[in-house]
């Protein structure tokens, strides 16, 4: 039985419910400072999480909700550099309490760490959004507890492409029955299956009728032992929290 050596973690909506709070409201803060009339309602949004990558949503929300729009001549500059702002405003909503951790994410965390099991991010969401919420949750040093932060584009085929994955293990020279994915997403898991990754999955309002096919367990949240999470699908093995005893138990299905 190949031995557990590593989990790796996606970060909006696993680490913590960014999205609807946070990303969706930081994107209409940057479209409102640029003089734009674009409103990305929860339903919107919605919508355009069926693609990865802040830049991508935005040309997908033109192609799609706004074809009208007068594009400038160089659109991906436009794009890129209201991604910038957009981060700013995430950072802002970081930095004053408004998105914390999900439930069981620092205690599960601490835990792997005091075992001896390595750490690392595969994520779409841009490396400056990784490092504002690690910071403002977990403290600057907790830049250091993941071996390799794979984010943004630091590879051209986003989720629900592997590539991210693959990079990750590549870096981390690991072999991934040797690791364990923690995702949150349909595209998620499509790319950590696809990295030949078990993976257990956290819903969020977002994604709770995503199709989890092939996950190791589809839970409500982590849970605390104060605070059981509730089972989707799959099987919990006994254990109404997650701990690293039942990530282990999961990684040996």
């Amino acid at each position: 039985m190949p031995e557990l050596q590593a989990l790796i973690f996606d970060v909006d909506g696993t680490l913590a419910d960014t999205e609807r709070d946070g990303h969706r409201i930081a994107f209409n803060l940057a479209f409102a400072d640029a003089g734009l009339d674009w409103d990305w309602t929860v339903d919107i949004y919605e919508d355009l999480l069926t693609v990865t990558g802040g830049k991508e949503r935005m040309k997908f929300f033109l192609d799609k909700y706004k074809p009208e729009f007068d594009e400038p001549e160089d659109l991906t500059s436009y794009i890129a550099d209201m991604h910038k702002a957009k981060t700013a405003h995430y950072t802002k909503l970081l930095s004053n309490g408004a998105i914390p951790l999900r439930p069981g994410v620092e205690r599960l965390l601490n835990e792997a760490r005091e075992k001896g099991l390595r750490l690392a991010i595969s994520t779409t969401t841009t490396p400056a959004n990784v490092e504002a919420l690690l910071v403002h949750t977990l403290g600057k040093e907790s830049m250091d507890w993941f071996e390799v932060i794979a984010a943004g584009d630091i590879v051209p085929a986003k989720k629900p492409a592997p590539d991210i994955y693959d990079w990750a293990l590549d870096k981390m020279n690991l072999k991934a029955e040797n690791c364990i994915a923690f995702e949150d997403s349909r595209n998620g898991v499509l790319s950590s299956l696809g990295a030949n990754l078990k993976t257990i999955i956290t819903i969020n309002d977002y994604t709770k009728d995503h199709d989890f096919t092939g996950a190791a367990i589809v839970l409500d949240q982590y849970g605390e032992p104060d605070s059981p999470f509730n089972v989707l699908e799959g099987d919990a093995h006994g254990f109404d929290y997650m701990n690293i005893d039942m990530v282990k138990a999961l990684h040996s299905m």
